[in-house]
């Protein structure tokens, strides 16, 4: 997209799956991509102590080709909580003393699937909670059908944290309000292109405060349905990151380069970049 003006203002992916084997043999290009697209930074997910620890290697290969680009975080996601073991705490602690590890995630409570069980989700939940607290590191938060327990623990957690998101947000409005209230940012992905199932999202993304906002690819999952001429076989990139400033746009007063600024800003400060 030609609107985004290099010299004025470059993007943030905050939530990338770069460990995926989507991206196997293709990470050079894809990164190169994502440059070329004006992101001027990629944050890869950690979502298990192995892709934490993949995460942070990706950083360590392409730092020289891409110096002060790609940065990661690390923690265990709701899914694989059943594998949150005694050893699992230390091991973080490990990988998050590492510069370009920038925050404790993907961690949080997963309901809808409960491919670990509710407890397992929420001893893992809050021993990353207290891990991001004795770090001070932010947290990189996801939620899916369990608002109101994730809600209580946050609740409790709240003031010790340095700060926190909650990535990939698609919930309710009364939802989003709930974590505007602890203070909490809000990452947007290409979920509100989807004119299936973004509609609320299109409806509510105006009520999140413009210093609360930061975006998201989440690739290579939730390719941007607004992509002209998109493939099926197509798989998601931060360099569609600038289709997701737009649509937030048609739904706020704000244009995208003014999106494109505030939001890079918000990253810079949330992830100390």
């Amino acid at each position: 997209m030609s609107w985004l003006l290099k010299s004025e203002a470059g993007l943030i992916d905050i939530g990338v799956n770069l460990t995926h084997s989507s991206f196997d043999n293709i990470l050079a290009s894809t990164i190169r991509r994502a440059k070329n697209a004006c992101i001027t930074k990629l944050i890869i997910t950690g979502t298990s102590e192995q892709e934490s620890a993949h995460s942070l290697d990706i950083c360590r290969d392409f730092s020289i080709n891409f110096p002060n680009m790609i940065y990661s975080t690390c923690g265990v996601h709701p899914h694989n909580a059943k594998e949150f073991n005694n050893e699992t705490v230390g091991n973080l602690k490990k990988i998050a003393s590492n510069n370009q590890v920038v925050a404790i995630g993907e961690t949080g409570l997963d309901f809808n699937r409960n491919f670990s069980s509710p407890k397992e989700q929420q001893i893992a939940f809050e021993t990353q909670l207290e891990l991001a607290s004795e770090l001070q590191l932010p947290v990189f938060l996801h939620e899916r059908e369990a608002h109101e327990r994730q809600l209580e623990i946050l609740k409790h957690y709240r003031k010790s944290l340095k700060n926190a998101v909650i990535h990939c947000f698609t919930g309710t409005k009364d939802e989003l309000f709930n974590y505007l209230d602890l203070d909490l940012y809000i990452g947007i992905t290409g979920w509100i292109c989807d004119e299936r199932r973004g509609q609320e999202l299109q409806k509510i993304v105006k009520n999140i405060p413009i210093n609360r906002l930061m975006i998201e690819t989440d690739a290579p999952f939730l390719l941007p349905r607004t992509i002209e001429s998109v493939s099926k076989k197509q798989i998601n990139e931060p360099a569609f990151l600038p289709w997701i400033v737009r649509e937030i746009s048609n739904h706020r007063s704000e244009s995208m380069l003014e999106i494109a600024k505030e939001t890079t800003k918000n990253a810079t400060f949330f992830f100390n970049l």
